[in-house]
């Protein structure tokens, strides 16, 4: 085996610029694949945190009848709260929202909205209600950034909100902005206006009620509590995870893209290679070395490409991608409002497993293609093959 790998070496070297071009192309495909991975990963954790940190918290209990993809169950979709529950909210490990449908007037036009009502002391997600806070009558209401640019509001302005109460009367009130807040997560920006609970339930009518309780994430709780279904991180990120898996396929379809080309590039080397060098396994197989050795030899030459591909890859590769997971990769305006929960600037995320994965994945991959072509020399005659008869 030593001596097989000091004869492809030898060999590799000899060939100069065909053995550099295809390790190079072979490096690329190692470096971007890992990148691009790398990518997926750093979204996925950054949207799992964001979505944890600012909306779900360690769970959501739902009113059994609230369902947020079906909006005619939302004005069935609310339950007073048991004396508890109340407990458990008033020590802090829950923290109650109530939602219900309205009409913003924003400079006159109509703009159908989700009012939420929330508790402005509440510690548990990163929501900052604590700017619901008001010393006068007034309603103080909060939105964000993306809300704000669609109904062109600023801080201290008022909009004529309309809602239905729980009896069917239609009312009208006019709120403050009082703060606009950056989220990552657009479900609690896009078509959303947050107000204090209290003041959220008296419009109703309403009194003690709510939609969903959101526990903190550092409590655990999740005992059970009477007409509420609990929802736990599996089922609250499903969207990210199917989200991240249909990015993954397409990640797959490129890796396979690239790893073709450069499978393609091994495998006509190692085919010229045997073609131009039937002199050389003829001598080879006279001087003693079973056809076996030969195509052992001419597949370890052509594996031996992904290691010098793997170590040039490290030598650029590793400053490269460092230095992106220490910038992160901004991306393009706009793309928050396709309703993904993403960051403005993304920073991959790299694992050991990553890259002995993918290294390891290339190492069988460019085994298996050199091997193929080298199954003619078994079929090849010594005598022929000394003569250079080509078959």
């Amino acid at each position: 085996m030593l001596l097989a790998l000091k004869l492809a070496y030898r060999n590799l070297m000899g060939a100069k610029l065909r053995t550099w071009l295809n390790v190079f192309v072979l490096s690329l495909s190692f470096v971007v694949i890992i990148w691009q991975k790398g990518f997926i990963n750093g979204w996925d954790q950054q949207a799992r945190r964001d979505t944890i940190e600012w909306e779900i918290g360690g769970g959501q209990y739902w009113q059994e009848n609230y369902d947020p993809y079906d909006p005619f169950t939302l004005d069935d979709s609310h339950a007073r709260l048991s004396d508890a529950t109340e407990r458990t909210v008033a020590e802090g490990k829950l923290t109650p929202i109530l939602i219900s449908q309205a009409t913003m007037y924003p400079e006159g036009r109509i703009q159908n909205i989700l009012l939420k009502g929330i508790d402005p002391g509440q510690q548990i997600i990163e929501l900052p209600s604590s700017n619901l806070v008001t010393e006068n009558d007034e309603i103080p209401a909060m939105i964000g950034t993306r809300n704000a640019k669609n109904s062109k509001l600023a801080i201290g302005d008022y909009v004529t909100v309309r809602w239905r109460d729980a009896n069917g009367t239609f009312d009208a009130a006019e709120v403050r902005i009082t703060h606009i807040f950056k989220t990552n997560v657009p479900t609690l920006d896009v078509g959303v206006l947050w107000i204090p609970l209290e003041k959220h339930q008296e419009m109703m009518n309403l009194e003690g009620e709510a939609t969903i309780l959101v526990t903190a994430k550092e409590t655990g709780f999740d005992a059970s509590i009477a007409g509420w279904d609990f929802k736990d991180h599996y089922f609250l990120l499903t969207e990210i995870r199917e989200m991240i898996e249909m990015k993954s396929i397409g990640g797959y379809v490129l890796f396979v893209i690239l790893m073709s080309l450069a499978m393609l590039a091994i495998f006509d080397t190692q085919v010229l290679s045997i073609f131009r060098r039937q002199k050389e396994i003829g001598t080879h197989i006279a001087l003693g070395m079973t056809q076996r050795q030969v195509i052992a030899l001419f597949t370890v030459e052509g594996a031996m490409h992904s290691v010098l591909a793997a170590i040039l890859a490290a030598v650029y590769g590793f400053p490269l991608l460092a230095y992106q997971a220490s910038v992160g990769w901004t991306m393009p305006g706009g793309v928050d409002d396709y309703g993904l929960t993403i960051a403005d600037t993304i920073y991959p995320a790299y694992s050991v497993g990553l890259v002995l994965g993918t290294t390891l994945i290339v190492l069988i991959t460019t085994t298996i293609v050199s091997f193929l072509p080298t199954r003619r020399i078994s079929k090849m005659k010594p005598t022929d093959a000394i003569r250079g008869k080509i078959h």
